[in-house]
């Protein structure tokens, strides 16, 4: 069996399109149909979904990173991670040892401290693993920050809040004194508001949009006789 495409990888078209041909035994050919078809449009879904939404926030002037999340399909993880990268984001990290994410439950197991938190998490990861903290305020972010976090995540802020939180932390924290650390922004962000939330001093914009409940893009094969 084989497979010949004939449209390139990532490349955008209009239905109805020859995309590839598959050539071998037609059992084996029908055998495989439907699990290869289902895998393709859903990678396609994603990556399509994942084109658009970048081209909306590249319109808007941001320049940094437009990213997924951790919510993915079980099972279609590597699918939905690799269409994400077809269409142009960041598939965010892959599983739980990628990089250590501190959410709010993580935070009340140790004793309700960021700072102690953190501290463990960098105790036991050691200094490959990086640690991210979940932050509802810029004070949870700044303490985050000060504990040795590399990345704050700003969740469910609006739009104005993240541009001024965002400004505030790389301002103080960032250029006076001289602390290295990225600010993440998730939490609703759709095609629909994204925009609101472009700020220079974001460096990831994350959604799980791009992603969870995407349309499937529609392919069939059909035997030529």
């Amino acid at each position: 069996m084989g497979v010949e495409w004939h449209t390139a990888e990532g490349s955008s078209f209009s239905p109805v399109h020859h995309c590839a041909t598959v050539r071998g035994p037609v059992r084996k050919i029908l055998l495989g149909e439907r699990v290869a078809l289902n895998t393709l449009a859903r990678c396609s879904g994603v990556a399509t979904k994942s084109a658009r939404l970048l081209s909306l926030v590249r319109k808007a002037g941001y320049t940094h990173t437009l990213a997924g999340t951790r919510k993915t399909t079980p099972g279609f993880r590597l699918v939905e991670k690799y269409g994400m990268l077809i269409g142009g984001c960041d598939p965010h990290r892959y599983d739980l040892s990628t990089m250590t994410m501190l959410k709010d439950n993580h935070i009340w197991a140790c004793q309700n401290s960021i700072t102690r938190a953190v501290h463990a998490a960098k105790a036991v990861g050691g200094f490959s693993i990086k640690v991210e903290v979940e932050c509802q305020s810029e004070e949870e972010a700044e303490e985050a920050i000060r504990a040795g976090a590399d990345v704050v995540m700003l969740d469910n802020f609006s739009g104005e809040g993240v541009k001024i939180a965002s400004r505030s932390l790389k301002e103080r924290l960032s250029k006076v004194e001289g602390k290295e650390f990225l600010i993440e922004v998730s939490g609703g962000l759709t095609e629909e508001n994204v925009e609101g939330f472009v700020c220079d001093d974001v460096d990831i914009i994350s959604t799980s949009s791009i992603h969870q409940g995407v349309k499937h893009v529609d392919f069939s094969l059909k035997i030529v006789h």
